[in-house]
């Protein structure tokens, strides 16, 4: 069971405006590398909302490298041919997206599956499916949108969506959910679905 987790936090509405990212890589089930960056926004403009969710000010950040330079230094080699899990996947894809289109550095190549698709078909008479309770359900304590915490608990999401299911990897169990993969490829993406039942007439 090998995956890679990713997780943004970002300073204001933009969607380039990451400001923090957590990476945790999963390989035989197990937990490997766990990793996170700050990340100084081209523009540094923090809003207090995104502020009181994170608790990130343009004082933490203000002397860390900007993302292209973490990217290309860093973890650019996290995302090409990887498969990619994220929580509310397509908020994190679209801050990829976005960010690196303002950096105009062109797309690695993965396909990505989100958790929130996976929770909604795994357990779907919870109340909601975000990763606070989640993880409550799964008696996984962590502290919410801190990046790289909220990473462990999606990856712990996933694991436990496996064994549930007697799933032995993520594609195994998407192909039992019936949930579609989604891809990031140059110059352009697919979204993760959930398939249509078919409706016979």
């Amino acid at each position: 069971m090998n995956f890679t987790v990713i997780d943004f936090e970002t300073a204001n509405s933009k969607r380039a405006s990451a400001c923090s990212i957590g990476i945790v890589k999963v390989v035989d089930g197990e937990i490997v590398e766990k990793k996170s960056w700050l990340i100084k926004p081209k523009e540094l403009e923090f809003h207090s909302m995104n502020i009181a969710i994170h608790g990130i000010r343009p004082n933490d950040v203000k002397e860390q490298p900007e993302f292209n330079e973490l990217y290309e230094k860093k973890f650019r080699d996290y995302f090409q041919d990887e498969l990619i899990i994220a929580h509310n996947a397509s908020f994190d894809m679209s801050v990829l997206r976005k960010t690196l289109d303002l950096y105009n550095i062109e797309y690695p190549s993965f396909n990505y599956l989100c958790t929130v698709k996976v929770a909604q078909k795994t357990w779907p008479d919870l109340y909601n499916h975000k990763l606070d309770t989640l993880s409550n359900f799964l008696k996984f304590k962590f502290k919410h949108h801190d990046a790289l915490d909220d990473c462990l608990a999606c990856a712990n999401v996933l694991i436990n969506a496996c064994k549930k299911e007697k799933a032995n990897s993520p594609l195994e169990l998407v192909d039992r959910l019936g949930i579609k993969v989604g891809s990031v490829f140059p110059k352009g993406y697919s979204p993760c679905s959930v398939n249509r039942k078919k409706v016979s007439v």
